[in-house]
């Protein structure tokens, strides 16, 4: 019986750093989420987005140029498909 060949773990980092001035969902731990093109994550995951969009409860609530997000605070990041 052949068993399938190893694949290598994805580190979450690392797929956040390559996914840099891709459009991406943040989801905060008090249910906010902001939407916007990611231009730069660090160790810490403190993320940067630009054209930022801020939705509480599925409606917007407001557009903001730039916004930093403090990685304790991220609940999750989600790459958005399109770009």
């Amino acid at each position: 019986m052949n068993s399938p060949p190893p694949t290598q773990a994805k580190r979450p980092l690392n797929v956040l750093q390559k996914a840099a001035n891709r459009l991406v969902s943040v989801r905060l731990k008090n249910e906010i989420e902001y939407k916007g093109k990611m231009s730069n994550v660090d160790p810490y995951m403190n993320v940067i987005l630009t054209d930022a969009e801020e939705f509480e409860n599925g409606s917007k609530r407001a557009n903001y140029g730039k916004v930093v997000i403090r990685g304790n605070n991220v609940l999750y990041v989600k790459i958005e498909d399109r770009l």
